[in-house]
Formats: C-alpha cells, structure tokens, sequence
C-alpha cells in the first residue's frame, strides 16, 4: 500500500508541524501594542507652543439655570417711592378736605374724618385712586411696557370659584373670634353710623378698596420680593404690611392683625399659585362681600348696627 492510498503515512514537510502552522510562526512573540495616542487638546495648534495648551474635560450636558417665574421691569426701589407717594398723598387729601369742609360746610364745628364718614370715604377715594394713577405712570411712563400684562392681571386664570374661597375663608377664620382677644369697639364701626354711610362702605369694599390694595401688594410688590427671596418669603412679607396698614382701624389689636394677616397669605398663594392679580382679587372681593352679606343681612339692611358686628375680618 502506497503513502498516497493511506494518509496516515503521508510524509511531513520539515519544520511544519501537523497543525500547519510553521513553527517559526507558532513560537514568534507577539507583536507589542501600537502606542497610545496623545490626546490633542481643544483649540491646540502643533505650530504652537505645547505647554500654552490647556486640556479640557470631555463635554457634559450643559446645565441649564431655572428662569425666574417674577421679572418685572421695576425695582424695589421704584416700590419705595410708590410708598412714600402713597403716604404724601395720605397727609396732603386730608389736609385739603377737612380745610374744605371746614371752610365751606361746617364752618363753626372742629372737624375729624372719623367723625365724618363721608369725608373719610372720599379721602379713601382719592389715596386709592391716586396710588393706581401712580402705578400706570411708573409702569407705563419710564419703563414702556403695558400695565396689564406687566402687572399680572390675567383674568383667565381667574375663575369666579376664587370668590367661593373667599367667601369660604371669611366663615372659616370668623371661628377664631372665640379665641383671640378682640375689641368690641373700635374706629372702623364709626363707618357705619347711618345706613346711607354703611352702604357706601360697602361698595367700596367690593370695589375700589381690594383693586387698589392687591395692585399695590401683590401686584408691584410681591413680585419684586420674590425675584429677590423667593416665593415663600414674597408671600409673608406682602402680608405682613397689608395687616399692619389696617391696625388702626381696629385700636391695634393684635388679634384683629392677626386675622387679617392670615387673609394676607391666603391671597399671595393665590397669586403665586395662579400668576394673576386677578385672582387674588376676587378671593380678596369674596371675603369682603361675604362679610358685607352677612351684615346687611344681620342689621336688616344697616337699620340695626350693634358695635363690633363686622370686627377685624373687614378690610
């Protein structure tokens, strides 16, 4: 039998193993690892000096900053001056109409505004309207952007079931007569001393009063804190002045602050909840009609007004 007929005894190659790998091949050591390439720096240039390069750090995602939800184009210090307008205007209407009525309607009586109602009203009347005038111009005059929008008065953020929550809240902190030490008799109740004074008192309370009052408190100062604190402390610090500015209505009861500090608060959730002015609006018209309601409906119509009846929960 032939080596070709069997396989078995079929000649090997020299120097090639039965693996068909030589063995110069099987036994070479491998080959090193090619050499790491440097990492070339952003912006290097080899015509340039090497030790200038600066090496970056692999890109990563570019942290975005959380916009501020208030911007308004005014600063605390155009709310500063709002103020003390505010005030000027205080001192300067009554002056003018006491001056007025003493001269022309009671010119042998020593006068008082809260011994004349109607005098005080018209006082208020023309404090509340100036101070909005004042806005408009500021806002309007040296910063060129529209009063509405800058102001935060969005009416379709503002549904009438905000004039539930007020309504709601009157009922709900009435409950706390029982427990807080407040007067029974106090300036504010000298508004009322006849039906025709009771009435008027009351449409200004649904009215002019709340507008002007949320324009001022949650609508040029409240954004301005919370630009500048942040919501919760916007919130406090809007209340806190609008309780206060309504002490000595009430002998500076600090139950009767109390109260109205809380109405404070509730209306600058509204606002920072819903963004609107208009919202903290009707919760703050809802409280004031409800307690309005309840009182026309108490005195039969402001004929029977026994002192203390609306107490501090009106402002």
């Amino acid at each position: 039998m032939s080596s070709s007929d069997n396989p078995q005894f079929e000649p090997q190659q020299p120097g090639i193993p039965e693996s068909g790998v030589p063995e110069s091949a099987a036994t070479a050591p491998e080959a090193p690892p090619a050499p790491e390439q440097p990492r070339i720096p952003i912006g290097f240039h080899p015509a340039a000096d090497p030790s200038a390069a600066i090496f970056l750090p692999p890109a990563g995602p570019t942290p975005q900053k959380t916009p501020t939800l208030e911007n308004p184009p005014w600063t605390g210090w155009d709310v500063v001056v709002i103020a003390c307008l505010a005030f000027a205007t205080i001192f300067v209407s009554q002056f003018v109409i006491l001056f007025g009525a003493h001269y022309f309607l009671y010119p042998h009586k020593t006068l008082a505004l809260a011994e004349r109602p109607m005098l005080l009203l018209i006082a208020q009347l023309v404090v509340d309207g100036a101070v909005a005038l004042y806005l408009v111009l500021l806002v309007e005059g040296k910063y060129h952007v529209r009063f509405w929008p800058a102001i935060r008065w969005d009416w379709s953020k503002a549904g009438w079931k905000l004039l539930g929550l007020g309504a709601a809240m009157m009922l709900g902190l009435s409950l706390l007569e029982n427990f807080l030490p407040l007067p029974k008799d106090t300036p504010f109740d000298k508004l009322f001393a006849s039906p025709r004074d009771a009435y008027l008192v009351a449409l200004f309370a649904v009215t002019l009063g709340p507008f002007v009052e949320e324009l001022f408190f949650r609508g040029f100062l409240y954004p301005v804190l919370e630009r500048r604190w942040g919501i919760a402390w916007a919130v406090f610090l809007t209340a806190l002045p609008f309780g206060l500015m309504h002490l000595p209505q009430y002998g500076w009861a600090w139950g009767a602050g109390l109260i109205i500090l809380i109405v404070g608060i509730v209306c600058g959730v509204v606002r920072a909840v819903t963004r609107s002015v208009a919202a903290s609006f009707l919760v703050h018209v809802g409280y004031n009609g409800m307690q309005m309601i309840i009182a026309i409906w108490y005195t039969h119509g402001f004929t029977q007004m026994p002192k203390g009846l609306l107490g501090p929960w009106f402002h």
